[in-house]
């Protein structure tokens, strides 16, 4: 089922986003497949639970058609290196900006059947896993633009 992807400024982008206890329950397992459906239709790298409404630590990368599912993400590790690129968002149709982030990450998470997984990435999936669980938290790819971009 294709979900509505919510917009700036809907206040549930805003949200910090509740710990999933039980992984897998039917109820997730449907969510994943919906946000899956929906991330595809919209042609999106990435799709976060409160992108959909839904107040979660959850979310969806897919990169070299690879689908990443992650239960409650975490970054434990960023590179001092940095890379600025244009970054869109499903939740801003059409608009793009250059977001400075880390060149490397690694991310603690569960995967859909609750297993831990561990994950380092550069390249567009470091930059897809920061963008996404910085939706978990609320924080938008607007807030990492730097003052003097704006001014330009």
């Amino acid at each position: 089922m294709i979900l509505d992807i919510k917009e700036n400024p809907d206040p549930v982008l805003r949200q910090k986003n509740a710990k999933i206890k039980d992984v897998p329950t039917p109820e997730i397992q449907t969510l994943i497949l919906n946000m899956t459906e929906t991330m595809h239709e919209a042609k999106g790298v990435g799709l976060a639970a409160s992108q959909v409404g839904v107040n979660l630590r959850l979310c969806l990368i897919e990169v070299e058609e690879k689908l990443y599912v992650l239960v409650n993400p975490k970054i434990t590790a960023k590179s001092r290196k940095k890379i600025l690129s244009d970054e869109g968002c499903l939740s801003f149709p059409g608009i793009f900006l250059p977001i400075s982030r880390a060149a490397q990450v690694q991310v603690r998470y569960l995967d859909q059947t609750g297993t831990a997984q561990k994950i380092k990435a550069d390249g567009l999936l470091a930059r897809a896993l920061q963008h996404e669980i910085d939706h978990l938290d609320g924080v938008l790819f607007i807030d990492r633009i730097k003052k003097a971009q704006l001014k330009k």
